[in-house]
């Protein structure tokens, strides 16, 4: 019986001792998987993006950038301008321009074919620049709810990779077929397909840019950090728009090298098929970097939201940055589209300097961007202040051409004004990119960058139809462009718009390390780790 109720004994003691340790494994099982969801709200399992994933995205750049800046705006509205019919001779003859400067007919041949209204549609008629606008905004239309898909699939899938490879190779194909028909009513699909390709391609390549960063810094970290932040986000910023600049320079001056031919038509069938060929060489990129899921909604309790697009409303610094978006698009195109129309068909400008012009705007960015990232991290500028100097740079150029519309200028102030442009346009799409992923929490970088896309490029239309719509009348396109720019920089002034302040209401910083939800676990962790010590020399002891 004393032998029974031994054993008895030892059972009890040995459940005891099983009850006391199973708690605490269960309890250490429970932390580790809070942990996990912990990392990945954190973003610690983002790995940090290697240099070769860098200069892939600098490539993509340099492969895309062009399209918003030389394909649609230059190349289309000269292509349209040789299917329409001969325009005819203006008022003071082919040898003046409407102020009256000396020209050679094939310049100002150049200016009437693309302000002259030859396209007939409805009982109206529209010029190749109009023409141009109205495929850029039906192209916006078309990519509106597409993009409503994709914010979800960017964020709560695994397809991104083909969605930014399906959209590239689409809209590189039908750069390719521009001149099978030589009609202007087939240019709209044509231009419709390429923007909206071109809008779904830059919302993925925002959003890498966003989890680059995040795979960096991690998407909370301490206030005191937040300097790596903002210093490693202008950095990839600065430098793709720079490459972007590079691969503008580079289309322009051989949109220019083929206009020199005598049949324009099919040399700028060519320089659009070459325009295809090099958006596709972006493919390289976006197949060679494996950053296409999101840890952050991999859960799957975690479903899509129907409202997850729209989920940027509910963060006011996202949403008063998106203005600055439309608001630094618009100016810069009307600025460019404005006076690059004025210095064709009023001062006369030859076919020569108006390549110096494309020149200068796009390759002096190539060199002041870089240049301005010290100047910023010495002198500890958010992105917002960067975007504000943009704007300021961008009001300045319009209220001079507002000022002297009247007056003849020479090549020396063009070239000026297009470098300081070239700077502005440079600043306002690099910065106005990081503070809208700085106000973009993690997990909804795709819904975040789908707007950004398509109001960037809006934004672009719109300005672009305001500079063509009258090009006699140049006042009228610098003075919506200096009234823009006072707006903007009164957006960013008084909008209550920060780039750290937006980064705090994201999530993305917090005041002190010892609130990180990691931190909280190395403490958890830490004090299981002596409970599961103190039990087991219990029982060694027992």
């Amino acid at each position: 019986m004393a032998e029974i109720s031994s054993q008895l004994q030892e059972k009890q003691k040995e459940g005891l001792e099983a009850d006391m340790a199973t708690p605490d494994l269960h309890n250490v099982s429970m932390k580790i998987q809070r942990a996990q969801h912990m990392y990945k709200a954190s973003g610690v399992i983002e790995e940090k993006p290697t240099k070769g994933e860098i200069l892939g995205w600098y490539l993509y750049g340099l492969c895309s950038y062009f399209v918003h800046t030389v394909l649609i705006p230059i190349v289309f509205p000269l292509i349209i301008s040789q299917t329409v019919s001969q325009p005819p001779p203006p008022p003071q003859g082919w040898l003046k321009s409407y102020k009256d400067v000396k020209c050679k007919q094939s310049e100002m041949l150049l200016y009437e074919e693309l302000v002259h209204r030859a396209i007939k549609l409805g009982g109206k008629n529209f010029s190749p620049l109009e023409w141009t606008s109205i495929s850029w905004f039906t192209g916006l239309i078309l990519s509106a709810p597409i993009l409503g898909i994709v914010s979800i699939l960017l964020d709560y899938s695994h397809y991104q990779q083909l969605i930014a490879g399906a959209a590239t190779i689409i809209g590189a194909l039908f750069c390719l077929p521009a001149g099978f028909f030589k009609k202007s009513w087939i240019f709209p699909p044509y231009i419709a397909v390429i923007v909206a390709a071109n809008t779904i391609v830059g919302a993925a390549h925002a959003r890498h840019l966003g989890l680059m960063i995040r795979g960096f810094t991690g998407s909370i970290i301490p206030r005191q950090q937040f300097a790596n932040r903002r210093s490693f986000g202008s950095w990839l910023s600065l430098y793709s728009t720079a490459a972007g600049c590079l691969g503008a320079a580079i289309m322009s001056s051989f949109t220019y090298h083929m206009f020199s031919h005598s049949d324009h038509f099919t040399a700028l069938w060519v320089v659009s098929i070459f325009s295809g060929l090099k958006w596709g060489l972006g493919m390289f990129h976006i197949f060679s970097t494996d950053r296409a899921t999101t840890t952050y909604n991999d859960s799957p309790s975690n479903s899509a939201p129907m409202t997850h697009v729209v989920s940027i409303f509910r963060y006011p610094h996202a949403a008063g940055s998106l203005a600055g978006v439309f608001l630094s698009s618009f100016i810069t195109m009307c600025i460019f589209g404005a006076g690059l129309i004025h210095a064709m068909g009023y001062i006369c400008t030859d076919t020569k300097t108006i390549l110096f012009l494309w020149l200068t705007y796009f390759m002096v960015p190539i060199i002041s961007l870089p240049l301005v990232h010290p100047v910023q991290q010495a002198m500890k500028l958010d992105a917002e202040k960067m975007q504000l100097l943009g704007f300021i740079l961008s009001t300045l150029t319009s209220g001079f051409g507002f000022y002297y519309k009247g007056a003849l200028w020479t090549k020396g102030h063009l070239l000026f004004f297009a470098a300081v442009q070239g700077t502005a346009t440079g600043l306002l799409h690099a910065f106005g990119r990081v503070l809208w992923l700085d106000c973009s929490p993690a997990g909804k970088e795709g819904a975040f960058s789908v707007w950004f896309s398509w109001v960037r490029a809006l934004g672009a239309c719109a300005g672009f139809a305001v500079a063509t719509s009258l090009p006699g009348n140049v006042g009228r396109a610098f003075g919506a462009s200096f009234c823009v720019g006072i707006v903007g920089m009164v957006v960013l002034i008084f909008g209550n718009i920060s780039s750290f302040r937006g980064a705090k209401a994201a999530g993305h910083v917090i005041k002190s390390e010892k609130n990180s939800p990691v931190r909280q676990f190395d403490d958890d962790h830490s004090k299981s780790s002596v409970l599961s010590e103190v039990l087991t020399k219990g029982r060694a002891e027992v």
